[in-house]
């Protein structure tokens, strides 16, 4: 009984410290500051868009503290005529809101479902504010790919593929 006492207490410190160094290699894959690829979405019916163009811009940063903020952006973006953002016209406006897209909180990545978890503080758009949203994702060599899923753009449901590469 004591041998097995034993056995259970080396294997449960064991796991413990596997665990431990997976979390770390977890860790070590993914904070850091990542640059934008590419963003497609899908719409049911297999069509393909590309939302902020073909050469989007955009960072992403993980801190090992949990804490995650990305930003997007399309590659070319219209000036604002007056040159002053309180006086934006109404196209204007609508232009730089479909233009962009960025939120902060906290991040959680569960290697086993291969999921990332955003756990949305503020964002620009306001109606993901205090919501979680669950990614599967990739890591590929030096890129990071999530899938948005659910997405309603232009009242229509998409499904979305980010892409991005370790700096």
């Amino acid at each position: 009984m004591k041998n097995l006492k034993t056995y259970i207490i080396a294997l449960l410190i064991t796991n413990f410290v596997v665990a431990q160094k997976s979390d770390k290699l977890i860790a070590s894959k993914t904070t850091g500051l990542w640059t934008l690829v590419s963003v497609e979405n899908s719409e049911t019916d297999g069509t393909k868009t590309f939302p902020y163009g073909t050469n989007p811009k955009g960072s992403l940063f993980f801190d090992e503290k949990g804490n995650y903020a990305i930003q997007i952006y399309k590659n070319k973006r219209a000036k604002i005529i007056s040159g002053d953002k309180n006086k934006c016209t109404p196209e204007e406006n609508a232009s730089i809101v479909q233009g962009s897209n960025s939120h902060f909180g906290k991040y959680e990545i569960d290697e086993t479902n291969q999921t990332i978890t955003f756990k949305i503080e503020t964002a620009s758009f306001p109606n993901w504010e205090g919501t979680i949203q669950k990614r599967f994702y990739t890591f590929i060599d030096n890129e990071l790919k999530y899938v948005v899923t659910n997405t309603t753009q232009g009242g229509k449901l998409v499904t979305a593929e980010v892409v991005w590469k370790k700096l």
